[in-house]
């Protein structure tokens, strides 16, 4: 029978042949590679972190199987979910997060400030959770490697609960394995002491000061210095230079800073407990907050999108401070922009230096566009500069301006001929920009000089995909001003999303009340043949999905994989929308090219209260799937206790047979070593010796897996000992030819 060995509770067995042949390694480290494989039964992608047997284990990293075992109780928004583990690579098997970690979008993008206060605030989050819990689980292994990002730039904690110190422990070896793992920016400095004391809470804190300084310079700490060297540096107090942090920077930001340098105290009882981090960040990153999760396109050398459907430039729009050699250069007429001495700088600049081309390929006027002052900007104007000169990606002036929100300069460089329609590289517009952020004033400006109000980027994102991805309302009612229905209709190539489809995902129901009050096309189709309502059911937007109902949006039309919006809802456990979809006329019972229906969904991700709403409302619980698997069969093999018997309860058939080896729900149970769902059946009048294809009875899958609390529960309740299989062989033979002495010892008396 091809399915998984699941052990008992939420954690399970994988064997290597459960997952498909295709294997993509996404990452590698000092203690093993990270692979990304697809579950065959689940059609699942899932992550294997893949351990390296020759390193061994030692008292801080316990046996693997027994860590991810413990560590898949702990559930969390902001944490990576564990699987189970597979006994024969070995390796454990996770959630897969698509954008990988924090460190390789930290030296990919130059993230906006909202983003970088949103990162820092879900991380604080995942960690608090895991102090939070009772006794609190510690990290000590945190660093942006194992901050991990999803498709929507969110993030989740993963290698939590691998590393271990306890009071008996040498500190010596334990800092030196922490070392060897890469770790030595993130260890607190009583760790290199004499004290005898095992890590505590406020090692983590020390650490996540480390990671907020990582992610609001975008830099390495320490670079270029030995490990004697930070070691020195760390004992005495000092810490990666707060200088680096960028001049021009919201107000906020120096509030940050104050609580990365409380976290990495060298006094471990001034470190603020998560509880404490976790509200000042919420504060800021609610002051700074961008609308709505943000998908982006991840940059190829050649600044090409790849893989991702939605499209989101992240761009930090000041420059950096110039290398001193050239901050003393020809006249030192930068310095007096970066000084914010612009009474000198006009007084200074010369005709020669407006063609000067000067740090990065950047203009005098970019410089001076970049500093935010109105005359400084008009004076290099008037000295002849080239209004539409373009930099590195194809920037220009006006482009600066509008990511600077400078609306007085963009107005002056439109006044001097700016080309309002001229886009970059990738053919980003301003408008698109200004879409993007929300500036509905630059928008104006910007069509009222002859912008157009819907160009098409590399990628065919309009202004308007980006203002209905990222719920800007006014700039969209703006655009919807200057569009025509056709307009409105408009496809990117990617995933060949409308408008509706991005505000439908992303749960901005104003704006798509707005597109359809102007004729948007509700049931349009994407790429995948999805629709709105099939993307706002995937993602829980209940609000949208009763608006697109109303609206007379089709309940039962299915994508590429056969997916209706109700298996949407119930893969994801949205109980409120698959009750609007079914009270709206959704078929209860349509399967997926797979053969799943709702309740086979539910049943597969652990949506109990899901699936009991299913049943309340009509949805058949013995409804035959892939090879005949009911949704009963499902929750045995999967070990889900909860599941077997909330099934039961709602009149499950216990002796259904499947298709492939004719085993029943107890068949699978046995196999998967699922006591609690045994004596679950056997209590609803399971028949304790039906027989399979090969005349197997449950007591045989029981003697081969040599678990004797299933054996004896079976033959307390009537099962044959006797009954022979296809082969000829007792539960006895069977016991005996596995090696199960005491399995042998039990059917022998």
């Amino acid at each position: 029978m091809d399915a998984l060995d699941a052990a008992p509770g939420p954690f399970r067995s994988f064997e290597k042949n459960d997952f498909e042949t295709d294997w993509t390694k996404v990452g590698e480290g000092k203690f093993g590679q990270v692979y990304q494989v697809k579950i065959k039964l689940w059609r699942e992608v899932c992550a294997l972190k893949v351990f390296d047997t020759t390193v061994g284990t030692n008292n801080h990293c316990r046996k693997p199987r027994e860590d991810a075992s413990n560590i898949a109780k702990v559930k969390f928004k902001y944490l990576v979910s564990v699987y189970g583990f597979c006994i024969d690579v070995p390796a454990i098997v996770m959630e897969y997060m698509s954008n990988g970690s924090l460190t390789t979008l930290l030296n990919s993008h130059n993230l906006m400030w909202p983003k970088k206060f949103q990162i820092i605030h879900e991380a604080s989050m995942g960690m608090n959770f895991l102090h939070s819990l009772q006794p609190p689980l510690l990290h000590l292994n945190l660093k942006p490697s194992n901050i991990l990002i999803d498709d929507h730039l969110h993030v989740k904690i993963s290698d939590f609960g691998l590393i271990h110190c306890e009071e008996e422990t040498d500190k010596k070896l334990f800092m030196e394995h922490l070392i060897a793992r890469g770790n030595l920016s993130y260890i607190p400095p009583e760790i290199f002491t004499q004290s005898c004391e095992p890590p505590g809470l406020s090692f983590d804190a020390y650490s996540f000061g480390i990671v907020i300084w990582e992610i609001l310079t975008q830099q390495k700490p320490y670079t270029g210095c030995s490990m004697t060297t930070v070691l020195l540096n760390v004992s005495h107090g000092r810490r990666p230079c707060v200088e680096i942090m960028p001049e021009q920077r919201p107000r906020e930001c120096d509030q940050m800073i104050s609580i990365m340098k409380q976290c990495w105290d060298q006094e471990q009882e001034k470190r603020p407990p998560f509880s404490e981090t976790v509200r000042k960040t919420e504060a800021l990153s609610e002051v700074l907050k961008i609308p709505g999760p943000i998908d982006f396109p991840r940059s190829s050398e050649n600044g090409h999108s790849l893989e991702f459907p939605s499209t989101y430039k992240i761009y930090s729009p000041h420059f950096p401070n110039l290398p001193p050699e050239e901050q003393c250069g020809k006249d030192n007429v930068l310095s007096f922009l970066f000084k914010k001495d612009f009474r000198s700088f006009q007084s200074s600049v010369k005709r020669e230096h407006v063609s000067t081309q000067f740090s990065g390929k950047k203009s005098l006027l970019h410089y001076t566009v970049a500093s935010g002052d109105v005359k400084s900007v008009e004076h290099v104007l008037s000295l002849g500069a080239e209004v539409d000169c373009v930099m590195p990606k194809g920037y220009t002036p006006l482009i600066v301006a509008v990511l600077n929100r400078f609306h007085d300069i963009i107005s002056l460089l439109l006044e001097h001929g700016a080309n309002p329609t001229q886009g970059d590289d990738d053919q980003w517009t301003g408008v698109h920009f200004a879409a993007q952020n929300g500036d509905d004033k630059a928008v104006r400006l910007l069509l009222d000089r002859g912008a157009t109000a819907n160009p098409r980027e590399k990628s065919g994102w309009t202004p308007l995909h980006l203002a209905c991805q990222n719920g800007h309302e006014t700039v969209v009612r703006l655009l919807l001003t200057r569009l025509s229905v056709k307009a409105i209709g408009e496809r990117e190539d990617v995933e060949n999303r409308t408008p509706l489809h991005l505000a439908a995902t992303y749960g901005h129901i104003n704006i798509t009340k707005l597109l359809l009050s102007q004729g948007a096309d509700l049931n349009a189709t994407d790429s995948s043949l999805s629709t709105p309502l099939h993307l706002s059911a995937k993602a829980g937007h209940n609000r949208i999905v009763r608006q697109l109902v109303k609206d007379g949006a089709v309940v039962d039309s299915a994508d590429k994989r056969g997916h209706t919006s109700l298996h949407l809802a119930a893969l994801n456990g949205h109980k409120g929308i698959c009750r609007q979809l079914l009270t709206n006329g959704a078929s209860p019972d349509t399967r997926t090219h797979q053969g799943w229906t709702a309740m086979h969904l539910a049943v597969i991700k652990r949506h109990e209260a899901t699936m009991t709403d299913l049943k309340t409302l009509g949805v058949s619980v013995n409804a035959p799937g892939e090879n005949d698997w009911t949704p009963l069969h499902l929750a045995c093999h999967q070990s889900e206790t909860e599941m077997v018997a909330k099934l039961l309860a709602a009149h499950a058939d216990p002796n259904v047979t499947e298709k492939s080896e004719q085993w029943t729900p107890l068949h699978v149970a046995c196999a998967s070593l699922s006591f609690p769902s045994v004596l679950h059946l056997i209590s609803h009048r399971a028949d304790v010796n039906a027989t399979s294809a090969a005349q197997a009875t449950p007591l045989h899958i029981a003697a081969q897996h040599g678990h004797s609390p299933i054996v004896k529960a079976l033959l307390l309740n009537g099962a044959n000992r006797t009954q022979r299989d296809s082969s000829g062989a007792t539960p006895l033979d069977v016991a005996k030819r596995h090696g199960k002495c005491e399995i042998v010892r039990l059917l022998e008396n």
